[in-house]
C-alpha cells in the first residue's frame, strides 16, 4: 500500500514534462476572407461562358447545381445560357427544371413573374413550357 500511495503523490519528472509537445504560440487559420469577393457581374459572366461551352448533359447539370448552390438568384443572362445549353444537349426536362429552380430561388411570385416575362421570347423560341403550363387544370 505504501508504494501505491507514494506513486500517486509523486510529481512528474522534468523528463515527462519535456515529452509533452508544446503548443505553437500562434496558429494560422485560413479563411475565405483572404480571397476577393466575386461581383455579381463576374459571377454572371463566368456562368454564361460555362453554359455556352457545355458539351454534354453532365456538364450542364453540374453547372446548374453549382450555380444554384450560391446564395443568389442567377441573372436572366445566366438562365438563358443554361436553357440554351439544355436544349443544345437535347434535354427538355432540364430546360424546364431551370425555371423550377428560379421559382425556388426568388423571394416572391412577382420576381418569378418578372423572370418569366423577360424570358418569354426565349421560351417561345425554344418551345419550352413551364411546369404550371404543362399541368394546369
Amino acid at each position: 500500500m505504501r508504494i501505491v500511495s507514494s506513486v500517486l503523490r509523486a510529481r512528474p519528472t522534468a523528463a515527462l514534462r519535456r515529452a509533452t509537445p508544446a503548443l505553437p504560440a500562434r496558429i494560422r487559420f485560413s479563411s475565405s476572407d483572404a480571397h476577393s469577393q466575386e461581383t455579381f457581374e463576374a459571377f454572371s459572366d463566368r456562368y454564361v461562358a460555362f453554359f455556352q461551352g457545355a458539351e454534354d448533359l453532365f456538364e450542364v447539370q453540374r453547372g446548374l447545381n453549382n450555380c444554384f448552390a450560391h446564395d443568389l438568384v442567377p441573372s436572366p443572362d445566366v438562365v438563358e445560357a443554361a436553357v440554351r445549353a439544355a436544349r443544345r444537349v437535347n434535354d427538355y426536362a432540364t430546360a424546364v427544371r431551370v425555371f423550377e429552380g428560379i421559382k425556388e430561388k426568388v423571394e416572391n411570385k412577382q420576381q418569378y413573374q418578372a423572370y418569366l416575362d423577360e424570358l418569354k421570347p426565349l421560351r417561345e423560341e425554344l418551345g419550352i413550357e413551364i411546369k404550371e403550363e404543362m399541368y394546369s387544370s
